[in-house]
């Protein structure tokens, strides 16, 4: 798959077949969609391309709402859409500029001269250009004048991939991992540096890698004790097992969130590393401990139920 980054330094694509969207999560409702551009592209021995948007357009027209949570880092978006075997991904510097092009102006100066598409994959209720004007039924008026082919997207596909990023975050920030990963269609990931934290885990003989998330818009799953795949960003084929802790280290009277992993059969260096938590499944809530030991007795316990679920994966 091809990554461009700037609109001035884009190829002249050939019999390109393009949608386009946020793309969050990449989940099954967007795979059905890039799948029929795919089998577009090579009908027409053309090429499928996805639009997409960095920062996310909300950022940019509301910087106030920091509401917004984000099931994909951009580079993870990347990653995931390159599995799906997209020929190209055109990720757009979104800006206030950007959006004030009228619908006109973002179909002539933006999709066809950029693009030159032969087809344009959309949903009846896309809306695009300042203030929201443009839809799929100017894109079908205007598709004689410039020479591109229109294809709806069904309104249940539609509702089906709105229905499912709202319910993997709403799933997410409830702990339900497996029904999460079973709409997305591939494990929850989480990316981020190994930074120094307080080395409890080290005092209690089960050392943790403290992970900082460095996208303040990444949704992190809610507090509790997970069972998570782990791996060096920059050699994702190496896999380790691990036990996940999100929250505020109670037992420990702690005052700020941490992300906490214990790799198992792990010791190395690994500090301002990069790494790959893989949510596999949540064992339990986070909870204050009467003592060091009690909390000690319940991580052994959580190592026995990590290794049985990862043994079985």
């Amino acid at each position: 798959m091809r990554v461009f980054r700037d609109l001035n330094n884009l190829p002249a694509f050939k019999n390109s077949v393009l949608t386009i969207g946020t793309f969050d999560g990449v989940h099954k409702g967007h795979q059905k969609l890039i799948e029929r551009i795919n089998i577009q592209a090579k009908k027409n021995d053309g090429e499928s391309i996805i639009i997409t948007f960095h920062p996310h357009p909300r950022i940019v027209i509301n910087p106030e709402d920091k509401s917004l949570r984000l099931l994909n880092t951009i580079e993870e978006k990347i990653s995931l859409l390159e599995t799906y075997e997209v020929d190209n991904l055109v990720i757009v510097p979104f800006s206030r500029d950007f959006s004030e092009q009228s619908a006109e102006e973002y179909i002539s100066n933006f999709l066809v001269k950029n693009f030159q598409p032969k087809s344009i994959v959309i949903g009846y209720d896309h809306k695009f250009g300042k203030n929201r004007s443009g839809d799929f039924h100017l894109l079908e008026k205007m598709k004689e004048e410039f020479g591109y082919s229109m294809e709806e997207i069904s309104k249940e596909t539609l509702d089906d991939i709105g229905i499912s990023s709202s319910k993997i975050r709403n799933s997410l920030q409830l702990g339900e991992i497996k029904l999460a990963n079973e709409l997305l269609g591939h494990n929850y990931k989480l990316t981020g540096t190994v930074v120094r934290g307080l080395q409890n885990g080290r005092k209690l003989g089960f050392p943790t890698a403290n992970i900082q998330v460095n996208d303040e818009y990444k949704l992190i799953p809610k507090t509790g004790i997970y069972v998570v795949k782990v791996s060096d960003s920059s050699k994702a084929s190496e896999t380790y097992k691990g036990m996940l802790s999100i929250g505020y280290n109670p037992t420990f009277e702690g005052k700020e969130q941490t992300i906490e992993v214990n790799i198992l059969d792990f010791d190395k260096d690994i500090y301002g590393s990069s790494l790959t938590l893989e949510f596999v499944d949540f064992i339990r809530n986070e909870k204050k401990f009467d003592s060091v030991e009690t909390l000690i007795a319940e991580i052994k316990n959580d190592e026995l139920v990590t290794r049985k679920i990862l043994s079985a994966t």
